[in-house]
């Protein structure tokens, strides 16, 4: 048989071989280094038999699928490590991911202390470097030999496997898992690895099923790239919103309050104010935009025109029975159907168009349970809402001038590097999800992706992600640990104006339908609060921040000149607070670098006398001394240019 390589060169072989004996054929250094083989395609284990013409490359940890196996099999080193500690623990499933691998048990919930020590168990498994036998059996032998060892999972797993299949097993020092790997020939190939957290999780991912506790895992080849990928563990819990927010006291949550239902603390409300304000000035004054006030709930009437009665209603919270009372009203999940009837209110001519409406709403939508996440997946959210009415002639250059408005957004918080843009489309083989018929989707989709392509965006198209009346840009971004949410949305609606009798008179006296655009210009502020919290773990952007200045008195004695700056500075609308306390001036400065604050001014005897002070900054250090409004003039300009000032290296002392 004639066996390729991946660098297209050949190997013949006069009978079977398996990969790990083909690796060893080629390099002896080769066959220390492989993890798997990619047969023709495919991922296959080292002992799988090459018995007649194929292409093959031999796997190493520099490739991913390489790297996946090493992961896998210490999965398994995992398993056999708690059925020794524990051994009453039922094994359910240990698949490797992209960040590592985990395991599924039904146990007690462990302990940092039992990972710990279950580390320590893998540590004697690996050293001890169990060969890792594989061997298979029917399926009715498959069944017996767990329910022999009572492993309740792995049976229910072999029993939804079909009647005639070879069931795989590995046996490594005694210890067997069902598996259809690929594997490492033995434990030691295990280099580095670590335990990283525990959770509960449910069998199968099913609510309804067991309670089962995952063991969460990473594994590298060398002990360099494992401790990189834990300091880069460690600076996502440092950056992780839900945890730094809370320490912030920027919001927290209360079980008797419900699960995502937040409440924004003193300071986190300072910041989501302060975006308000900015947006709905900046949409109002420089983009056209009039604003609107609509009710929090409506009849079930309006949704049912809307279609989200029918498309939408158990995303919705619905207030009432419609069996037995005569009106039932429901929580607005979006504002669309109001600003509707503000447009309806008055008649428009072509003139008239566009009308953007924009509004701070507050929304409400029945999430599940098991998908709420601090501030970034909620029931009750605020959000920069906006509808442009506009005539079809209009529609191209006012999506364009929403993406740029949305753009702008993202730029001015620093965030532009950090989103995807996707083209939402209908799923043309689920048609009753959507209303309005093919050709008017296709359409639509047509040009938003003309307009994204002249732009120059580069973008997915992802089917069955847009709402059920119209396509739709979506701006998304990942949180720390790379879950994916939209932040911005620009709907493209062609369709509902005819739902709800939308017209304007064109020049010739006649009745005409306009076209919608959908859009949000930031976004759901929770989410974007969550977003900017990951972002710049909490140092926030000083326009931003909700304290942007702390006056330090080096004594007692000098509180009233350090009062006056506060005043001198709250002239401008800077946000400065005093720290008025009996604390050593050192004291005073660590603590205020530990809140994030970005100015501190340390006053004393010279200062009031000169009318300065010493200004000490988040970005570069002891900034020396300065007359004050020699410093009110910076600080007002770089809040007003809203600028993202880069925090320089300091020397420690």
């Amino acid at each position: 048989m004639i066996i390729t390589l991946k660098d297209g060169s050949t190997k013949e072989y006069a009978e079977s071989r398996s990969v790990y004996e083909i690796a060893k054929d080629i390099s002896e250094g080769l066959a220390r280094v492989a993890c798997a083989g990619e047969l023709n395609g495919e991922v296959v284990d080292l002992r799988t038999i090459v018995s007649e013409d194929a292409n093959l490359n031999i796997l190493t940890a520099s490739d991913p699928a390489g790297l996946a196996t090493i992961r896998h099999t210490t999965s398994h080193v995992l398993a056999q490590a708690v059925k020794r500690l524990f051994p009453s623990a039922k094994l359910a499933i240990g698949p490797s991911i992209d960040t590592g691998f985990y395991y599924d048990f039904e146990a007690e919930p462990f302990s940092r202390e039992d990972l710990d020590n279950i580390e320590k168990e893998m540590k004697k498994i690996i050293k001890e470097g169990h060969e890792l036998k594989r061997f298979t059996l029917p399926r009715n032998e498959a069944i017996q030999f767990m329910e022999e060892r009572e492993e309740p999972y792995k049976v229910e797993l072999i029993r939804d496997l079909p009647e005639d299949a070879e069931i795989s097993f590995y046996d490594q020092g005694g210890f067997v898992d069902l598996c259809a790997g690929p594997h490492l020939m033995t434990t030691k190939g295990i280099k580095a690895y670590k335990l990283t957290s525990s959770s509960m999780a449910y069998w199968r991912g099913d609510s309804n099923k067991a309670r089962l506790q995952r063991i969460y895992g990473t594994a590298f080849n060398k002990k360099d790239e494992l401790n990189e990928y834990l300091e880069y563990l460690a600076d996502i819990k440092n950056r992780d919103h839900n945890r730094l927010g809370r320490e912030m006291e920027l919001f927290t949550t209360v079980d008797v309050i419900g699960q995502g239902l937040p409440l924004l603390m003193p300071k986190g409300t300072k910041i989501v104010m302060k975006l308000q304000r900015w947006i709905e000035d900046l949409e109002d004054k420089e983009w056209g935009y009039v604003r609107t006030k609509t009710p929090l709930m409506a009849k079930s009437d309006l949704y049912k025109i809307s279609g989200h009665w029918d498309h939408y209603k158990d995303g919705m919270f619905v207030l009432g029975d419609e069996e037995k009372d005569k009106e039932v009203f429901a929580l607005r999940p979006m504002t669309c159907p109001f600003q509707y009837y503000v447009y309806k209110a008055t008649q428009k001519s072509y003139r008239d168009l566009p009308c953007r409406y924009g509004e701070t709403s507050t929304l409400f939508r029945a999430e599940d349970s098991g998908e709420m996440h601090g501030l970034t997946r909620v029931r009750q959210f605020t959000i920069s809402e906006g509808h442009l009415i506009v005539r079809p002639d209009q529609m191209v250059e006012e999506f364009k001038g929403c993406l740029a408005l949305a753009k702008h957004c993202l730029t001015t918080l620093g965030l532009q590097d950090d989103v995807t843009y996707h083209l939402s489309k209908w799923d043309p083989e689920n048609p009753e999800k959507y209303i309005g018929d093919a050709d008017v989707w296709n359409e639509t989709e047509n040009d938003i992706r003309q307009v994204l392509t002249e732009l120059d965006v580069p973008f997915t198209e992802d089917v069955g992600e847009a709402a059920f009346y119209g396509p739709k840009v979506d701006i998304n971004a990942k949180n720390v640990y790379g879950k994916e949410d939209t932040m911005i949305t620009i709907q493209w609606d062609a369709l509902l104006a005819e739902q709800f009798d939308m017209y304007y008179i064109d020049q010739n006296g006649e009745k005409v339908r306009p076209y919608i655009i959908h859009r949000t210009s930031i976004g759901c502020y929770e989410r974007t609060l969550a977003w900017l919290i990951e972002k710049y773990a909490g140092k926030f952007p000083t326009w931003l921040c909700p304290e942007q200045v702390r006056v330090l008195p080096i004594s007692e004695k000098y509180l009233d000149y350090a009062e006056q700056v506060r005043r001198e500075l709250a002239k401008y609308d800077v946000d400065v607070t005093v720290d008025s306390r009996a604390e050593k001036i050192g004291y005073k400065i660590r603590e205020a670098r530990m809140d994030k604050i970005p100015y501190m001014l340390v006053v004393g005897q010279k200062e009031a006398e000169e009318g300065t002070v010493s200004v000490r900054s988040r970005f570069a250090g002891d900034e020396g001394q300065q007359p004050l409004q020699t410093f009110i003039d910076a600080i007002c300009e770089e809040i007003r240019t809203k600028a993202i000032r880069k925090e320089e290296p300091q020397e420690t002392k």
